[in-house]
C-alpha cells in the first residue's frame, strides 16, 4: 500500500478519461472518505449526488467548463470524457447564513474523495465552474440543496507531472506536444515563512 506522501505526489487533477465504466458501487464507497473526514462545527452539511449512467453523464457534461489556462482546449472529446460524476450540494437546512463555514468542509471531503480514488487508480478534476442554474433544474433538486462542485471522475487516458515553477513565479499548467499535462508547484522555500515576533512593551 502507498504511504501518504506517495498518494498525495499522486493525487493529480485529469481531465482526459480512459472509455471505461467506474462500478456504482466503487463510487458510492467513495463517499465513506468524505464523511469521515472533519467537518466546521460538525455541521456535516453537504449531500452527494453520484451521476454514473451514460444519459446522466451527457445531460451535465455540456454544463461545465474545463481547464481554464487551456484556452484553446472546449474540454476532453467524446470518447475521452469522465465514466462518472459527483455533484457536491450544500443543505441549506444544515447550514446557512453568515456562520456557515461549508468551504472548509468542501475542501476536505472533496480532497479525500480523490485521494480514495487515487488509490483505486480512479482520477479526477474538481470543476467549480459550471451551470448552478440548470443542474439544479435538470435533476430536480429541492431549494435547499445548493449546488457548490462537481468530480469528475475516470480511469486517466493522459500523464500528469509536476514541476518547480520556473523563475518567474509562473504557475499556469500547460501541455507539451505529447500530451503530457505539466503542473507548476511552488517550491518550499517559496511557501513557507518564519515567524518574527512583534518586541514586548513595543505597542
Amino acid at each position: 500500500m502507498e504511504n501518504i506522501t506517495e498518494l498525495i505526489r499522486k493525487t493529480r487533477t485529469v481531465r482526459r478519461f480512459q472509455k471505461k465504466k467506474i462500478p456504482r458501487k466503487k463510487l458510492v464507497e467513495l463517499l465513506e472518505f468524505t464523511r469521515l473526514g472533519g467537518s466546521a462545527r460538525n455541521s456535516q452539511p453537504l449531500r452527494y449526488m453520484v451521476l454514473s449512467e451514460e444519459k446522466h453523464c451527457d445531460r451535465i457534461f455540456p454544463l461545465l467548463g474545463w481547464a481554464g489556462y487551456l484556452k484553446d482546449w472546449p474540454g476532453p472529446d467524446q470518447g475521452e470524457r469522465p465514466a462518472a460524476y459527483i455533484i457536491c450540494l450544500l443543505d441549506l437546512n444544515r447550514c446557512k447564513g453568515p456562520e456557515c463555514e461549508a468551504h472548509f468542509d468542501l475542501g476536505i471531503g472533496s480532497q479525500n474523495l480523490l485521494l480514495g480514488a487515487a488509490q483505486m487508480n480512479i482520477f479526477g478534476c474538481r470543476i467549480g465552474s459550471f451551470s448552478k442554474s440548470s443542474v439544479s433544474r435538470i435533476f430536480k433538486l429541492d431549494e435547499r440543496f445548493k449546488p457548490l462542485l462537481v468530480i469528475a471522475l475516470g480511469y486517466p487516458a493522459e500523464e500528469v507531472v509536476l514541476e518547480e515553477t520556473d523563475k518567474d513565479g509562473d504557475i499556469r499548467y500547460w501541455r507539451d506536444d505529447q500530451g503530457i499535462h505539466h503542473v507548476p508547484k511552488r517550491s518550499l522555500s517559496d511557501i513557507l515563512l518564519e515567524p518574527v515576533f512583534l518586541e514586548e512593551n513595543s505597542e
